[in-house]
């Protein structure tokens, strides 16, 4: 599938602007660019597709940038973020009919069977994630407590690994540095992609490279778990903005989607009555707020926006503090929850 997808982000980069007009309808071209809100068609001038470019690497035609975000990604991902597609089967099938392709055969199972991960997939998420080790006594443990993150249990779905690579999107010789590796998993906790953050070796801060976050494997509906939902659950953009709401709320399900598109996509447990939806304060926190409401509304499901005080909940964890934090929370949470959920300070 890894071959296939290559050659149809490729196809799909020679026709760009096509690609863009068809997905991207409410932006415009401006000079080598197309702008638009962000992937999901939102108005806008933040996102920037390049139509024109080489065929490989971070200057390739079709390649895209959120400003507002700094998520980035090809061609396919505008088409599962402006269709709102969840499994990768409809992307790519809907790639191949915007080119006029037919569906590929079926591979056989043998051939299935045998063959090796190819990178990015879920299976190579699953083999980076194994190879990971507990974060305790790590730079990541370090670094979280910079972060002033100090809630530290139940997080078993990150990790850390001493050496991973990191390939600068150039021709640049591939690095290695501490990573954090968050574990993207379903419902029923299998495990579909990986997060990686690489850190500095201080644990001061991520390592000084050009992108310190990418993911890999399946992400469109799933997330960063931080227990499994019932009833209730929190849901965030990024990893240290959910650690940061647990050192408050330490009991609440709650789950980091990595992106504003991704978590205005996440999937609601049938259980769910009731969902908060950490808002990071910018436009494509608002964005990802507001069709998440829309869309939690239509099931019958009770939505609630969490909202910082600052840019995110964890510039307000480290520049107002924990009591701050709590007492801010309080005030945004159902009544029913407060008692249930709200750590009383000690």
């Amino acid at each position: 599938m890894a071959r296939g997808a290559s050659e149809l982000a490729c196809r799909l980069a020679r026709e760009a602007e096509a690609v863009c007009r068809h997905y991207l309808s409410n932006g415009r071209r401006h000079g080598n660019y197309w702008l638009v809100g962000d992937v999901a068609n939102t108005p806008g001038r933040s996102m920037f597709v390049r139509l024109k470019g080489g065929g490989s690497g971070k200057g390739a035609a079709g390649k895209w940038t959120d400003s507002a975000t700094a998520d980035h990604g090809d061609l396919l991902d505008v088409i599962r973020g402006s269709c709102g597609f969840v499994d990768f089967h409809d992307v790519m099938d809907e790639a191949r009919r915007f080119l006029s392709l037919p569906r590929p055969e079926p591979e056989p199972e043998w051939r299935r069977r045998h063959s090796s991960a190819p990178t990015g997939s879920p299976e190579s998420a699953r083999r980076l994630f194994a190879m990971s080790r507990s974060i305790a006594g790590t730079v990541v443990e370090t670094y979280l407590r910079n972060r002033g993150i100090t809630a530290l249990h139940g997080i078993a779905n990150l990790r850390f690994h001493p050496r991973c690579y990191y390939r600068p999107y150039d021709d640049a010789p591939t690095q290695t540095w501490p990573a954090i590796i968050a574990a993207v998993t379903g419902f029923g906790g299998e495990l579909t992609g990986a997060h990686r953050t690489w850190l500095d070796p201080s644990g001061r801060d991520k390592a000084p490279i050009e992108s310190p976050r990418r993911a890999m494997g399946q992400l469109l509906g799933n997330a960063v778990r931080f227990d499994m939902a019932q009833d209730v659950m929190a849901a965030g953009e990024g990893i240290e903005t959910v650690l940061s709401l647990r050192c408050v709320m330490p009991d609440m399900p709650m789950v980091a989607a990595l992106s504003a598109a991704h978590l205005a996509a996440i999937l609601f447990p049938v259980t769910l009555r009731r969902l908060y939806i950490v808002r990071d304060n910018d436009a494509a926190g608002d964005g990802a707020a507001a069709r998440l409401i829309d869309r939690a509304k239509a099931l019958g499901i009770e939505a609630i926006a969490l909202s910082p005080a600052l840019e995110d909940f964890n510039e307000d964890l480290r520049a107002l503090g924990v009591d701050a934090l709590r007492t801010a929370i309080g005030a945004q949470l159902a009544p029913e929850d407060v008692g249930r959920f709200l750590e009383l300070p000690a």
